[in-house]
């Protein structure tokens, strides 16, 4: 039972006064006969609690801005873009047509009231994470590829570059496959326009390191060399090292993926041109203080390399003469083939490379097989003796 009730009960049932009950109970006279009146109005409903909140707020949301928050999420949502509470506010910032903004908190309410808002599990705590961010625009560059399917089902690979200080988009590029030699494009193009970083920051992919395949350099790998770009690649199987341009991913498919499925890699390229534009200028980035990619790299000096040039390149391979007699060397991120002999096929040997010098070993006796200088621009190395002439064990100059 309320005390309402037993108040209402006192002076209703029992017959005793206002002023008494009022004293007995702790209460106002006014409170008192403000009960007996509900009751003899409303009935048993006012012996429930009635809701203290005003019939008015003067800070309430006024209507035209709530309904330009909904457009805003639906308009967003539908474009593939971020529709989140922050993106929503700073497009009302920008609207000249709005004096008042609400909170993000108040623009989250409203959504969830309108039941654009899906409940989630709880997630780690942002206090867990550990990142890290460059302190200048070109301090670091992250690269990796991605895929995408055209309407016809095929699938296209997306070369994407970003900055890791200002998280600006520097290229994003579609080809059928990703090629060493597209990459050493992109990124020279990407030099001209926006300046040479001072490291760049991939994953463990062939078309970017050759490190974890028995050595080796790829072009990006001799590009940057030269250029005195210090090159990184995270671990095998830890994506989180690259984790920037691993959610660019995730933002760029959500904005294919509402988009018509392109019929070919041209029309996919428009798509990302037009995305690429949008990301750098256009969207507010959380990570920016609500800033675009492109106001963040204008905002502070640029890095630059810090004079770090590639190294004489030594490496000592284990290797075995194929059925063909030959074995392969893989130099600026192109497979190279060198005849030995099929007369020693199988046989196990030991390769001493020096960038383009490369001794050719019988690993059991260390009898020298085979000493040349390789030729970048060939594939299949001559081996300087006519057909039907090849020696069985004399070292080939």
């Amino acid at each position: 039972m309320s005390k309402a009730q037993l108040v209402i009960t006192a002076v209703v049932i029992e017959g005793r006064s206002k002023s008494e009950v009022a004293r007995d109970y702790g209460l106002s006279r006014y409170w008192v006969h403000q009960l007996v009146k509900r009751y003899e109005t409303e009935g048993a409903a006012a012996f429930t609690p009635h809701s203290r909140r005003p019939h008015t707020n003067p800070h309430a949301v006024a209507p035209d801005v709530e309904e330009r928050i909904i457009r805003l999420r639906k308009t967003l949502a539908k474009a593939g873009y971020d529709a989140g509470a922050a993106t929503i506010a700073e497009h009302l910032h920008r609207d000249p047509d709005i004096d008042h903004v609400p909170g993000i908190s108040t623009i989250w309410r409203i959504l969830d009231r309108r039941g654009f808002i899906t409940p989630q599990p709880h997630k780690r705590p942002r206090s867990s994470w550990k990142r890290f961010e460059a302190d200048l625009p070109n301090q670091c560059w992250q690269s990796d590829v991605t895929h995408w399917r055209l309407a016809d089902g095929s699938s296209v690979e997306v070369l994407n570059i970003i900055d890791d200080h200002s998280r600006l988009l520097i290229a994003s590029i579609a080809r059928t496959t990703i090629t060493g030699a597209d990459v050493v494009e992109t990124f020279t193009d990407a030099f001209t326009t926006w300046g040479t970083p001072a490291a760049v920051l991939t994953d463990n992919g062939a078309v970017f390191t050759a490190t974890p395949r028995r050595g080796g350099r790829t072009a990006l790998q001799i590009l940057l060399g030269e250029l005195g770009v210090n090159y990184i690649n995270s671990r095998p199987y830890h994506p989180q090292t690259c984790g920037k341009i691993e959610r660019l991913h995730q933002t760029l498919k959500k904005r294919l993926a509402a988009l018509p499925p392109p019929a070919t890699t041209d029309e996919l390229q428009s798509q990302l041109n037009e995305f690429t534009d949008y990301y750098n200028t256009t969207r507010p980035h959380r990570a920016l203080h609500r800033h675009t990619p492109r106001e963040a790299f204008n905002a502070r000096p640029k890095a630059f390399p810090t004079g770090y040039k590639i190294p004489p390149h030594f490496r000592v391979r284990h290797d075995k003469i194929d059925a063909a007699g030959v074995i392969t060397i893989r130099y600026n991120s192109r497979l190279h083939h060198i005849g030995l002999t099929k007369h020693l096929r199988g046989t196990k040997v030991i390769v001493l490379i020096n960038d383009l010098d490369i001794r050719v070993l019988d690993r059991h006796s260390g009898q020298l097989i085979r000493k040349l200088t390789l030729d970048p621009t060939r594939d299949y190395q001559p081996r300087g003796v006519k057909p039907g002439n090849s020696p069985t064990n004399k070292p080939q100059m």
